[in-house]
């Protein structure tokens, strides 16, 4: 167990190598399982971190697009929210992405929904400079509307 635990810390790459041999291979009893289970938990908190941050940028940008692009647009005649536009698109992509390759994820997304709100909320005021009592309190989008690819809240 000890050169396990040396084989963890010092070349991390190599315990994984050396583990998927072990796993193919049926030699379940040489498994450093503590580590592994460590392992796992972390991969799938950095899937729903993942999810969560990218659920922030999107509402983010979603709310900006309600409570500022007009604004903009009357200051700005050239400003039409193209990178917003951008940002929202890609956000959207991907989570889409992320939910089709881990099926299990849309289980979580209510949550995330939740989590990421205030978040985004943050974002929001921080880059209008809008007080971050004009948004709404709770999470104003309903999961088919973030994940709707010509969904565009009005201002």
């Amino acid at each position: 167990m000890m050169d396990l635990e040396r084989e963890y810390n010092q070349d991390f790459h190599q315990w994984i190598e050396h583990h998927i041999t072990l796993l193919r291979e049926g030699r379940l009893s040489e498994i450093d399982t503590g580590h592994l289970i460590e392992e796992l938990e972390d991969m799938a908190r950095r899937d729903r971190d993942e999810l969560v941050s990218r659920l922030v940028i999107l509402m983010a940008h979603l709310l900006k697009w309600q409570f500022q692009l007009s604004q903009l647009s009357e200051q700005w005649k050239e400003f039409d929210g193209r990178s917003w536009r951008r940002s929202i698109i890609e956000q959207r992509n991907e989570i889409l992405r992320q939910l089709r390759n881990k099926p299990s994820l849309k289980s979580y997304l209510p949550d995330a929904v939740v989590e990421a709100y205030p978040d985004a909320v943050k974002i929001a005021a921080q880059e209008t400079r809008l007080a971050p009592s004009t948004f709404p309190s709770e999470n104003p989008y309903a999961i088919e509307q973030l994940l709707d690819e010509d969904f565009y809240p009005l201002s």
